[in-house]
């Protein structure tokens, strides 16, 4: 933060945990600011942007500005059953599994598994999606 000059001498800072982000800076715009500094960051890095949910509101307390920022991992219950839902009604044969936050789609035809990516690429399920593949 302190590179860019239009935070030179101000009191701003990110404070990383296992599962949030907190912005905390002086005003309610440099906290924005620092928001769109993270996010770029995080599409330079190949992650999806709504791997980041940031909080409703901005927190302000005297002359200090937070806000806290969740870090998505893994996919919840709800979601994997509403992938895994969505898998079976395109009728391949795949088997489809939840292992923990984790999804495991098997099938013998690598032509499957592709189509399955390819589909899912196409769906919003409201959390971002990376794949992993075992055969190489």
């Amino acid at each position: 933060v302190g590179n860019r000059f239009d935070f030179k001498g101000v009191d701003a800072a990110f404070d990383f945990s296992e599962k949030e982000v907190k912005i905390k800076a002086e005003a309610e715009f440099q906290v924005q600011q620092m928001l769109d500094m993270l996010q770029g960051k995080i599409v330079k890095r190949g992650i999806d942007i709504t791997a980041l949910k940031p909080a409703e509101e901005i927190e302000i307390t005297g002359s200090k500005a937070t806000l806290t920022c969740q870090v998505v991992q893994g996919i919840d219950g709800d979601t994997a059953r509403k992938i895994v839902k969505h898998v079976k009604d395109l009728k391949m044969k795949v088997q489809v599994a939840i292992q923990g936050e984790k999804l495991r789609v098997t099938g013998n035809k690598r032509d499957d598994l592709q189509r399955v990516i390819a589909e899912l690429r196409q769906e919003d399920f409201g959390v971002p999606l990376q794949y992993e593949n075992f055969r190489d």
